[in-house]
């Protein structure tokens, strides 16, 4: 419960580093299926915000190149190698979802599992980032 003396905030837009953000928006469009927000590619910048509901929150594809900063490279080169997800999406069928994203060429790192929280599945962004997809039970 908020207080009276509360200062309630909402997530209104998360950072995905990226190589190159009008590949990622390429990706993130037409193979995932999020929507344009903005897109500037002579800018370096690509905005894009899921399909579902009315959730305004928007995805930054923030470019580490060209001219990125150092230790956001680093940091997703690192996460990259050790497998570790950046973000995490969520399907109502996971399985359908990963069959219809296999088909159109997304590559999965771990298919479909059941967990203590429901199902799991990781795959590659094509932009050297991985993405937990899951659905909770």
């Amino acid at each position: 419960m908020i207080s009276k003396n509360q200062h309630p905030m909402k997530l209104a837009m998360v950072s995905i580093f990226v190589e190159d953000p009008a590949k990622a928006f390429k990706y993130y469009t037409n193979t995932l299926g999020f929507l344009e927000v903005m897109f500037s590619p002579e800018n370096y910048i690509a905005i894009i915000k899921s399909p579902l509901g009315t959730d305004p929150t928007t995805i930054l594809l923030e470019p580490t190149e060209p001219n990125g900063i150092q230790v956001a490279r680093d940091y997703k080169k690192k996460l990259y190698e050790m497998g570790i997800p950046v973000i995490s999406f969520s399907a109502q069928d996971i399985h359908e979802t990963t069959r219809e994203l296999k088909n159109k060429g997304v590559v999965f790192k771990k298919d479909p599992v059941k967990t203590d929280y429901g199902f799991e599945a990781v795959f590659d962004d094509d932009n050297g980032n991985y993405i937990q997809l899951l659905q909770m039970d």
